[in-house]
């Protein structure tokens, strides 16, 4: 079975089929950094480091580059609020952005362009418009600069909709347009705003509209006509669509797939900042380990909602647990061996379904519960193929706890973890010499001390093994 995918365009599944034979290339739009992200932000992250890595499993080589919008009205509104610079308050986020997709174990992008330093290859694109009739300067004087949206029939085609039948959004300013529904490509600089966030054109000073950025960047790096655009779907409209606009109204093919991941909701309405920092990802890693997020979120579909809430997390968590802990344990019995160089092949008719992770996590529980029988019988041939299996299936969802960002962070990159880990073991050995002298009441004692103390002490054939428990706790404003 070939890939086949989504795209939003044609609103079907259809296969796959890349511009350059054995190369992808995937433009997605990053954050704009105006806050801390939140899981609804990096649901996108985790969806679209899951596409690279199938995409690369499946023998291509693959090009990611995702945006930082570093200079926009949101930016420039709170940063005024808190009396820092705008570009000082966007550089504290696209940081908190990093370190986020990092805690989650998404591998960087090949190149992550930031707006502010692509104004020149905008302003080129704006001049193109003009040029060739789709977009005007407006005639109050303000430098503004509009993309005539009737100038260009097919605009409305990625979302389906007829230019008739739309309307303006209620908080668009309407001045100098033709037409409430043109939108902006450059925004005349006034004294409300810092001198600093604008820049020289010759229709005036200002600052780039949101949308002219990622068709400017994304043809860029990745030419006239790429593989893949995507991001979330509260994107599709107006942001993708006017881009798919700007872009093929200057002659680009743009892209041949539009991907859109749905969102993550809380009690049924999309997640925002204004939902508090509840979901924010750094405090949510407080609840759960970084690694039982991303199972969360690749655990559904990703054109599927997901409904957030802290027990779906928590009962997720637990589900991941019982993965890691066969990993754990078959590793202790074999001594470890490598991911698998083939996978089931119900996984890859998962994955290749239009990444298809319900199922293919479906296909790694039951690999999972199949690899615990066999490890109560000690080392196999059978077992050690079932172990690498499994790796091969978690190494594709970027969940495997013995590669790369999770081997690290569990071997303990710092002192004060290796401390912890010798105290544990150093009162297991009292445990196991009390009960080696029959002292049961002294072995339990410490057990239950380290149990107090949330340490969960599993015995096995080959000795006490030790564990975290999983933070538990019924207050969702944590």
């Amino acid at each position: 079975m070939t890939l086949r995918l989504y795209d939003t365009a044609t609103a079907a599944v259809r296969d796959f089929e890349p511009v350059h034979p054995g190369k992808v290339g995937i433009y997605h739009c990053g954050l704009t950094v105006q806050g801390a992200p939140h899981v609804g932000h990096i649901y996108k992250e985790v969806v679209f480091d899951v596409l690279r890595r199938w995409l690369e499993r499946s023998g291509y080589e693959v090009t990611v580059i995702a945006n930082v919008t570093d200079i926009e009205d949101k930016i420039l509104t709170k940063s005024a609020d808190r009396g820092v610079p705008w570009w000082a308050h966007a550089y504290e986020f696209e940081r908190e952005l990093h370190w986020a997709y990092d805690v989650l174990g998404c591998r960087p992008p090949t190149y992550e362009p930031r707006a502010t330093g692509h104004i020149p290859e905008m302003l080129e694109l704006i001049e193109q418009l003009i040029e060739r009739g789709h977009a005007y300067v407006a005639p109050d004087g303000s430098g503004d600069v509009y993309f005539d949206v009737k100038s260009w029939p097919a605009y409305g085609a990625l979302s389906h909709q007829k230019i008739d039948d739309m309307e303006a959004a209620e908080d668009a300013d309407p001045r100098g347009k033709r037409d409430p529904r043109d939108f902006a490509l450059w925004k005349g600089w006034t004294e409300a705003t810092p001198r600093t966030a604008s820049w020289p054109a010759s229709w005036g000073r200002g600052r780039p509209g949101w949308h002219i950025e990622c068709s400017a960047m994304a043809g860029k790096y990745l030419g006239d006509e790429f593989d893949i655009h995507g991001g979330g779907l509260d994107l599709r409209f107006p942001h993708h669509e006017n881009e798919l606009a700007q872009s093929t109204a200057v002659g680009q093919k743009f892209a041949r797939f539009w991907m859109h991941n749905a969102l993550v909701t809380t009690a049924g309405e999309k997640m925002s900042k204004s939902m508090g920092n509840s979901a924010v990802v750094r405090n949510v890693v407080e609840r759960v380990r970084p690694i039982e997020l991303r199972y969360y979120l690749v655990q559904s579909h990703y054109r599927s909602v997901v409904e957030f809430s802290f027990e779906a997390l928590d009962e997720a968590a637990k589900s991941f647990q019982r993965i890691d802990g066969f990993v754990t344990r078959a590793v202790e019995v074999t001594g470890g061996v490598e991911s698998a160089a083939e996978l089931p092949a119900d996984f890859v008719t998962a994955m290749d379904d239009d990444l298809g992770t319900p199922a293919a996590v479906a296909v790694l529980h039951n690999t999972v519960r199949d690899g615990n029988k066999l490890v109560a019988d000690g080392d196999s041939v059978l077992l050690r193929e079932t172990l690498a299996s499994v790796r091969g299936m978690l190494g594709v969802l970027g969940l495997d706890p013995l590669a790369e960002p999770w081997a690290s962070r569990a071997a303990g990159g710092d002192e004060l973890t290796e401390v912890v880990d010798g105290l544990v073991k150093a009162l297991l050995e009292q445990r196991q010499s009390a009960r080696a002298r029959k002292d049961f009441a002294a072995a339990d004692a410490v057990r239950d001390r380290l149990k107090a103390l949330g340490v969960v002490v599993e015995d096995t054939p080959q000795g006490p093994r030790w564990s975290l428990a999983a933070t538990t706790t019924t207050d969702e404003g944590n």
